[in-house]
């Protein structure tokens, strides 16, 4: 298939996702195959939170509008322009998918079909459900790519070379079972925010997207804060008070208790808001309704931090005082440019041997 065959069905995919939406799902008559596959997916994206219980239909609805923004004619082919792909024999990519939140794992796939190369899957038993069935579709759109994606229900064989994503402790095994073949293997990392003090009360509350979206478990959610020293929390909680309603999600309420009540017993000094608790912690990793902050002295420190750690950071978000940072509220918004842990997935397969 040529590419711009391919990158077609994606954008037919894109018009197919912009029938779901919370708050408004409209079947659209011109959309392709859509008497086969409209209701279904309707269906599964209601059945999800039984498959995996932080799937709520909101998250999961807001996952299939930032890839029906992601899908479009001007999105791809912009993302494709700045690569020329040359004309070899497709190779077969293995892909060992996370399962975090509601199709994490779509854009290696995507990277994989659109640079007309074999995707070989192994889902999360997480995420299983939703990316099958837009590969159904994008079979449906042409029936070609059935011969260029393919699930893995047993071991994952026969590849060529293989993107993988999971934890620090998975990622010991990727490496030593995958270390013999090109590869990509991502571990854990999280995001940051960068406060000044001088942030208005629709940027905290727009971090407060960054910081509750999908409950806080996917890697670009913001789980440490940088503050100036002397930083009064409550123009923060007061951002955060517009997410109060996290904590009516039984799953959330439960972590909040727990976690909570941990610190308390280990008599760490928290500060808590009913439905999150903040703890002044080095580490960029807290748990499920907890953030982590750390004080700092100048932006120069955090600049000179945040690049001796960068291999732990997903993405900054800040008022613009950090370069290259995202806006406040737009962590979950990357572009298909915007690679996880900064490595360029299509050049990586662009230069397969």
């Amino acid at each position: 298939m040529l590419q711009i065959e391919i990158k077609n069905c994606f954008v037919e995919l894109g018009h197919f996702l912009s029938q779901f939406n919370e708050n408004k799902t409209i079947k659209k008559e011109a959309i392709k195959n859509n008497d086969s596959f409209f209701e279904k997916f309707n269906d599964l994206i209601q059945l999800s939170q039984s498959h995996n219980n932080w799937f709520t239909p909101e998250n999961v609805f807001f996952a299939i509008q930032s890839w029906t923004e992601a899908l479009t004619d001007e999105n791809l082919s912009t993302w494709l322009s700045n690569y020329t792909f040359e004309n070899t024999a497709p190779k077969k990519i293995g892909l060992v998918l996370a399962g975090n939140i509601p199709l994490v794992g779509f854009h290696d796939f995507l990277s994989v079909v659109i640079t007309g190369n074999h995707a070989l899957i192994k889902t999360s038993s997480n995420d299983q459900h939703l990316i099958k069935f837009l590969a159904k579709y994008l079979i449906a759109l042409d029936n070609r790519l059935e011969d260029r994606i393919t699930f893995v229900e047993g071991k994952l064989e026969g590849f060529d070379a293989v993107i993988a994503t999971g934890s620090n402790n998975t990622a010991r095994y990727f490496e030593y079972y995958f270390g013999s073949k090109p590869n990509i293997i991502r571990k854990n990392r999280n995001s940051v925010a960068v406060l000044t003090g001088n942030e208005s009360q629709k940027e905290l509350e727009a971090l407060g997207d960054d910081i509750f979206r999908y409950f806080g478990l996917g890697c670009r959610n913001v789980s440490k804060l940088f503050v100036p020293k002397n930083y009064n929390f409550e123009a923060f909680f007061k951002g955060m008070f517009v997410h109060k309603d996290i904590i009516e999600y039984e799953k959330y309420a439960n972590n909040y208790d727990y976690n909570k009540a941990v610190y308390l017993m280990s008599l760490f000094q928290i500060l808590d808001n009913g439905f999150m608790t903040i703890k002044e912690d080095t580490s960029y990793a807290s748990p499920i309704s907890s953030v982590f902050y750390e004080y700092y002295d100048s932006i120069e420190d955090v600049k000179s931090k945040l690049e001796a750690d960068k291999e732990l950071i997903q993405c900054v978000v800040s008022n613009g005082v950090i370069e290259h940072s995202f806006p406040f509220g737009q962590a979950q918004h990357p572009k298909l440019w915007d690679y996880a842990d900064n490595i360029d997935t299509l050049h990586f397969l662009n230069n397969l041997q």
